[in-house]
């Protein structure tokens, strides 16, 4: 995620190579729009929308400065109450907007447990992310309990950007962690391709059990479990053995596909290019020696690296300059989305649907969504599969069939 708020015009008409790199993928329009979601209630720059899957059809919206908003998902609803408040406990300041109340997501058997995961960055120590779990009152399912918090990790960061953020849950149970590279640009410490740090990767990890020293496990059959790299004096080093992807510049939203349990992943470009990767177990997705599909360092120009995973998609900054992340639609509301990806760029304002054929491994087609543009700050689902997303001015949006009334009457 940047900080440019500026929106600028529709770009039409744009053709992107597919992930064969031979076909062209044109930029399709679909009669799909947007409209506002629970009109009456605002929040504070919502960062996240999601649901606790508990039966109960609430929706969950967490506020970048460290409140957890729990609602009805009525469109009457008038407010949303506090949930979760731990806004001291939370660094956030407008500057450096890219710390804060990063992700949060409840457990798999939260109806059970009541356990639910939060990360942020935290007041006790400088550029310094957090992921802890937390509790629901055990006399109010709509209040968690503050005191209830375990922290399970914690990782410095040698800068305020490039946190990524989004912690979910795959479908083997498991929680997934997106890091970016550690901030400032350029990737200046090789963070990406440094195996022996956890920043750079998407990290999984068991919260059910715990390993010795940890409050997690880390399960048995992660991709870096037992395995080293040499070091510059020869050495062999351990690595980090809760990665399960890496070379990842700043993952700015990921989700898996309800349906498919394919594990989608959107990396923010810097210079020239934004990307979206299906991301596999023990996969390199190659940065900081390319940034998408085009070699990034200047030592990498001339060197074939086979094991450097393709996105399945990228757009050039011509078009947008910072990607967000969705998910696949899988609700019932508005059937031309189902199966799609869908996503946005932060700073053009521009929505998106990807039409992926999985069985094939390629990109099918590009649909643009018609909408006020906007920079959109983060994708979510509620309970039933419907897909919301936010801004940085507080208001909820979701899709909806058929054109403005404005373009339809053109």
């Amino acid at each position: 995620m940047k900080k440019v708020f500026a929106i600028l015009g529709m770009v039409a008409a744009i053709a992107v190579p597919n992930a064969d790199g031979d076909d062209q993928v044109k930029d399709k329009p679909l009669a799909v729009s947007v409209e506002r979601a629970f009109p009456n209630v605002v929040f504070e720059r919502p960062i996240v929308v999601t649901h606790a899957n508990d039966g109960s059809n609430r929706v969950f919206v967490a506020e970048q400065d460290g409140i957890i908003k729990v609602m009805p998902n009525s469109d009457d609803v008038e407010e949303a109450a506090v949930f979760l408040d731990i806004d001291e406990r939370v660094v956030y300041k407008d500057n450096q907007n890219e710390e804060g109340l990063l992700g949060f997501t409840f457990h798999p058997k939260f109806k059970e447990n009541g356990q639910f995961f939060v990360y942020y960055t935290t007041s006790t120590a400088e550029h310094t992310s957090v992921i802890s779990r937390f509790r629901v009152s055990k006399s109010d399912p709509n209040t968690a309990d503050p005191a209830s918090e375990e922290e399970i990790l914690r990782i410095p960061q040698p800068f305020w950007n490039h946190n990524g953020g989004t912690i979910c849950f795959g479908p083997d149970g498991m929680l997934y962690i997106g890091l970016g590279d550690g901030g400032s640009g350029n990737d200046p410490e090789g963070n990406g391709q440094n195996l022996t740090t956890l920043l750079g990767s998407i990290l999984r990890i068991d919260v059910d059990h715990k390993s010795e020293g940890k409050n997690y496990a880390i399960p048995k059959d992660n991709p870096m479990i037992g395995k080293t790299v040499v070091g510059r004096r020869g050495e062999s080093i351990p690595v980090k053995e809760e990665i399960f992807a890496w070379g990842l510049r700043n993952v700015w939203r990921m989700s898996f596909d309800r349906k498919t349990g394919t594990f989608w992943v959107a990396d923010v470009g810097q210079n020239l290019w934004e990307e979206i990767n299906i991301v596999k177990s023990g996969g390199n997705y190659g940065w900081n020696i390319r940034e998408a599909k085009h070699w990034f360092r200047p030592d990498g120009n001339d060197v074939d690296r086979k094991d450097l995973i393709d996105p399945i998609w990228e757009y050039h900054h011509s078009i947008g300059k910072s990607i967000t992340g969705g998910n696949v639609y899988r609700g019932s509301k508005v059937p031309e989305l189902v199966g799609k990806y869908v996503y946005a760029d932060y700073v053009t304002g521009l929505l998106w649907a990807l039409e992926y054929d999985e069985a094939k491994g390629h990109v099918v087609a590009n649909y643009s969504l018609t909408g006020e543009k906007q920079p959109v700050m983060s994708f979510g689902e509620d309970e039933a599969g419907e897909t919301y997303f936010t801004t940085p001015f507080g208001m909820l949006y979701r899709f909806r069939s058929g054109l403005p009334a404005a373009d339809s009457a053109q």
